[in-house]
């Protein structure tokens, strides 16, 4: 385990062992494919160690070291209590190994390593939640005749496919590897291209704590390549995606195409924030959680409540303050140890964003934030943007951007502005800010979104922390991964008759 530093990138480089090769059947093992990628340091471009591309052949011989793995039983035989202590202690090793995963997404995703560090401790409460969960799944004893045993139980699907997105790369493997282990699968995963180190490393982390050899596979490369095969492999049971609407679309065609696997998919958010005119003497306190909230990880987070709607009476004030708030936000350096946003996750991120807010412009919004200076000319930073004088059908308001872009538009009437909330193609998450009780029970009602949290945000730790499970509106998915439903998702339910 590294020491708690704040180490450059030249030191990072130098401290760290690189995760470079796919890990099937409980070790590195060389791709088949013999090509790579390099990933580089968004905050000023530099390369950093060459990571295997790996193609058809190693995703087939990752899917049948899980399946040997399945079939064999070594890990879904194992009683709960085992695969809980096992599970508990992939935890404790993913905390006792918390500045080399963090690092990791330093280097790659630009996170400033604060941010990097909380994520390793959001993956280490994911894994304990789901280890702490494995004795408690229940079936159900119905009603019958008297000669006639009825019962359900859920049993594991199988080999689970699983492919994570680049935003918070350790977090989004833990999201989709504690609950699939927890319910006896065994698992491949492909990780982002942009970040594939932590991931790399978690999977080496778990077969030290005892996760058997096969149970956990990681497969490196791109979409093309290691996700289309396997995506279209006829030998999984079950796949789980997180990223963009098109690439969801895609992956439901191949699972079709293939073996019709069933599908957890958790794709595209515009997620809103409802401020209503009764939160008037909070102003100051609701524009710094939501500034704070929906800039996270430089706005690159799926649920970031970028559209703020607020009630026409107190626009002008929370527009004012939410501006403030936002201009005081600094762009900083992954290892500067300052607050603030990192640079984006790729020049294509960035090139992306800074679409978006010409667009924005050109369509007449109005920037109402001062913007600042990069900290590096090199790096994929994006200054932190607020937008009012917005319309419903602008690209900035209905797309998601997926940076740090926020935008403002007002409403008269709670219908008014539940139906603006409800008025994209997507329907994650949504906050409403109001101490009124029938319109917060209204809001829970009536917004489209898979969680509607009121008088927050959605840090985490807080409220339920890991407990609730939810499921995307519309084009944001469909599926439940977190919570004691995750675990349900990851099984299958079977009917069971026994009669004398």
């Amino acid at each position: 385990m590294l020491p708690s530093l704040s180490p450059d990138f030249d030191a990072a480089l130098n401290a760290l062992a690189f995760p470079v090769q796919p890990f099937i059947d409980g070790a590195f093992r060389p791709s088949s494919a013999g090509k790579t990628f390099e990933p580089v340091h968004p905050a000023d471009g530099r390369r950093l160690p060459a990571v295997a591309a790996c193609g058809a052949q190693d995703v087939d011989s990752a899917v049948q070291a899980a399946r040997r793995a399945f079939v064999d039983g070594r890990w879904r035989s194992l009683g709960p209590l085992r695969r809980q202590a096992i599970l508990g202690r992939f935890a404790d090793l993913v905390r006792e190994n918390t500045e080399t995963l963090a690092l990791f997404d330093t280097l790659e995703m630009g996170k400033p390593l604060a941010d990097a560090r909380f994520d390793v401790s959001i993956a280490e409460g994911l894994i304990r939640f789901f280890a702490g969960a494995v004795d408690k799944t229940e079936g159900a004893v119905m009603s019958a005749d008297p000669r006639t045993l009825a019962f359900s139980r859920d049993e594991p699907h199988g080999v689970v496919a699983a492919i994570t997105p680049w935003n918070f790369p350790l977090v989004n493997a833990a999201l989709k590897i504690a609950p699939a282990l927890a319910a006896g699968n065994s698992i491949v995963l492909k990780p982002s291209e942009i970040a594939s180190y932590s991931t790399l490393k978690l999977a080496e982390i778990a077969v030290e704590a005892g996760v058997p050899e096969g149970v956990l596979n990681v497969v490196t490369g791109f979409g093309a390549d290691a996700g289309a095969a396997l995506g279209g492999h006829a030998d999984v049971d079950l796949m789980s995606f997180t990223g963009s609407t098109a690439t969801g679309r895609a992956l439901m065609m191949l699972a079709a195409q293939s073996n019709g696997k069933p599908l957890l998919l958790e794709c595209g958010g515009k997620s809103p924030a409802l401020v209503f005119e009764d939160m008037a003497g909070d102003i100051e306190r609701i524009a710094a959680s939501i500034a704070q909230a929906g800039l996270w990880n430089a706005g690159q987070l799926c649920v970031a409540r970028t559209r703020i709607l607020v009630a026409d009476a107190i626009a002008k004030p929370f527009t004012e303050a939410i501006a403030a708030k936002v201009d005081a936000m600094r762009l900083v350096t992954p290892f500067s140890g300052e607050a603030g946003l990192g640079p984006l996750a790729s020049a294509s991120q960035k090139q992306r964003v800074d679409g978006y807010i010409q667009s924005a412009l050109h369509d007449g919004a109005r920037r109402v934030t001062a913007g600042q200076v990069a900290p590096s000319a090199e790096g994929s930073y994006v200054a932190p943007t607020v937008f009012d004088g917005v319309s419903q059908g602008m690209r900035i308001v209905q797309e998601e951007v997926f940076g740090p872009v926020l935008t403002i538009q007002s409403f008269r009437t709670a219908d008014e502005a539940f139906a603006l909330a409800n008025d994209t193609i997507y329907g994650l998450a949504a906050t409403v800010y109001t101490r009124d009780l029938t319109i917060a029970m209204e809001a829970a009602r009536t917004i489209q979104a898979g969680k509607v949290v009121v008088m927050g945000d959605d840090a985490a730790g807080e409220g339920s922390g890991f407990a609730l499970g939810s499921a995307p509106w519309k084009q944001s998915g469909f599926g439940i991964e977190s919570g004691m439903a995750g675990i349900a998702s990851y099984s299958r339910r079977k009917a069971v008759e026994i009669r004398a």
